[in-house]
């Protein structure tokens, strides 16, 4: 592999997420390499067919890259932190180095309202939360940033999804969700990794919170699924938060393409 050119990008994870800040990338660098790093090389003749450069993770690194972009899930490892410091020698320090988290870290469950700055769960309570902060710690000390999104989704893929495949679901349904369109997701890391910016946390979200039962009924409003869905049947569970993002949007000059769930469904708020 020939040493990276200054505006090569590399992905680690390149899921959907990935894959849509591969195509953003290379209409912002034309010319540039983007190269894909996997767990497994089950997906790399697509990833060739999409101009994404594949290689397997636990390969030794040759050589570093400008800006590089950990967007890979939890679930398929056991030693999540320890993946993302070794992702950081991925990194030569120039450019951007971009890990994206999980807004499940704000310690918020009343459906409070939540921002940027908002506190977050004291690690040692959740280990699901200690994972994503034990990794956010590692990339602020090496100078890259955080982006905690909200619920991902698209078309076929997110909640709502989901909740339609199963029809009942055991949780309450006024618990509050944020989302954030997939395509946004992809948009704001490349602004992010655009910036230069060092050891910085942003949150991504539409700033438009819904209940579970508002999503379900948007869905059902819209006419566009096949599947019905039935209902919410939890009581206790824990309730979620309203997230706004306006700081981020202020700093960077970010404004969603899909400015709410409502919207992309082809429906007025």
């Amino acid at each position: 592999m020939p040493p990276p050119g200054e505006n090569d990008l590399l992905i680690i994870g390149p899921g959907v997420l990935g894959r849509m800040v591969a195509e953003r990338w290379r209409q912002a660098h034309p010319g540039c390499q983007i190269y894909g790093q996997t767990m497994t090389t089950n997906h790399h003749d697509e990833l060739i067919k999409l101009g994404i450069i594949p290689s397997l993770r636990d390969l030794k690194i040759v050589h570093r890259f400008p800006y590089v972009i950990f967007c890979a899930p939890p679930s398929q490892t056991v030693d999540y932190p320890g993946d993302v410091r070794s992702a950081v020698l991925n990194w030569n320090g120039e450019g951007s180095f971009l890990f994206t988290s999980s807004t499940a870290v704000y310690n918020c469950n009343d459906n409070g309202s939540c921002d940027e700055e908002s506190a977050i769960v004291p690690i040692g309570r959740s280990p699901r939360t200690d994972v994503l902060l034990k990794a956010e710690i590692a990339v602020l000390e090496a100078a890259g940033c955080v982006l905690r999104l909200a619920g991902l989704y698209h078309s076929d893929k997110g909640a709502h999804v989901y909740w339609l495949e199963k029809g009942t679901v055991d949780a309450r349904p006024d618990h509050i969700l944020n989302l954030i369109h997939y395509e946004d997701a992809a948009s704001l890391s490349v602004l992010i990794l655009k910036k230069h910016l060092r050891s910085r946390i942003f949150l991504g979200c539409d700033n438009h919170p819904l209940s579970r039962q508002e999503i379900m009924d948007l869905v059902a409003r819209s006419g566009k699924f096949m599947k019905k869905f039935e209902c919410f049947t939890g009581k206790n569970d824990p309730l979620g938060k309203k997230l706004n993002n306006s700081k981020t949007r202020d700093e960077l000059g970010w404004q969603p393409k899909h400015a709410s769930f409502a919207q992309f469904l082809g429906l007025t708020d």
